[in-house]
């Protein structure tokens, strides 16, 4: 059962890089929110490697959603 207690919900057992096809280790978060649909406090994350770091941050930055990039062990539980 997932954490919801609902099957496939389960939380990852990893923290995988969220570039398309990527099955890297994330060692980066990246925080951001849509301003057009979230509240200004509200934060969603992207996981990224180091090799797609800089991709998915400057994906979010062109488009004005990126917020903060911070270590994934600073990330929230």
């Amino acid at each position: 059962m997932g954490a919801r207690g609902e099957p496939g919900h389960e939380p990852p057992s990893d923290l995988v890089c969220s570039a398309r096809g990527c099955t890297a280790h994330a060692d980066f978060g990246l925080m951001w929110n849509n301003p057009s649909l979230h509240t200004p406090e509200r934060r969603k994350t992207w996981l990224a490697c180091g090799r797609h770091r800089e991709q998915l941050a400057q994906f979010l930055g062109a488009r004005g959603f990126l917020r903060e990039v911070v270590g994934v062990d600073a990330l929230p539980s």
